[in-house]
């Protein structure tokens, strides 16, 4: 079976086998996974397929022997968990984790990448740079806003926020605008 020939076998018939599967396994996800392996096992094996005269046949079995195969590792693992008193109760993610998570979702996926392999997975701008092959300081503009963005997303309602200063100068012209502060005037002292 050449290339050509197998992707047009491909086409016309993984849905027929996912579907016949999907019935054989009763879940749908576990019947597109089974497929999807056949299908990369059948690559390789594409000459030979072409050979047996039943290709989907081929695939249909390779599929089902791989879904009996994950429900045996599926119940040998369940069957350990009950030997050994069952899986550990682990707790939910505190409001901390989901709130970064919530947040790094509103960054740009470029933003949220060179975030996590920055912070997360530690890497330096260089390494990160040559993971993307982007410029260093493209990183840095992505660490720089994607930092910006995040503090604006996670800063703590609850936290005091410092009173703005004032940036209004104190000049001649102040005098003419009624929400500026009025100090009270001060005399010169004589002889000055």
């Amino acid at each position: 079976m050449t290339v050509e020939e197998f992707e047009e076998f491909y086409a016309h018939a993984v849905g027929r086998l996912t579907g016949q599967l999907y019935v054989m396994l009763g879940d749908l996800h576990e019947a597109q996974d089974v497929v999807q392996e056949a299908f990369v096992r059948g690559w390789s094996r594409r000459r030979q397929l072409d050979g047996d005269g039943a290709p989907e046949a081929w695939i249909r079995t390779v599929a089902w022997r791989l879904a009996v195969s994950r429900w045996r590792g599926r119940r040998r693992s369940d069957d350990a968990w009950r030997r050994h008193g069952g899986a550990p109760s682990v707790e939910g993610p505190g409001p901390e984790p989901v709130a970064l998570v919530s947040a790094l979702r509103e960054l740009s996926p470029r933003q949220r990448r060179t975030v996590v392999l920055h912070y997360v997975c530690d890497l330096s701008v260089d390494q990160i740079a040559a993971e993307t092959g982007v410029s260093s300081g493209t990183v840095k503009t992505h660490l720089h806003r994607g930092r910006a963005a995040l503090a604006d997303r996670l800063a703590d309602p609850a936290a005091p926020t410092a009173p703005a200063a004032s940036t209004r100068s104190h000049g001649p012209d102040d005098a003419h605008d009624p929400h500026a502060p009025h100090d009270p005037p001060v005399e010169e002292a004589p002889g000055a």
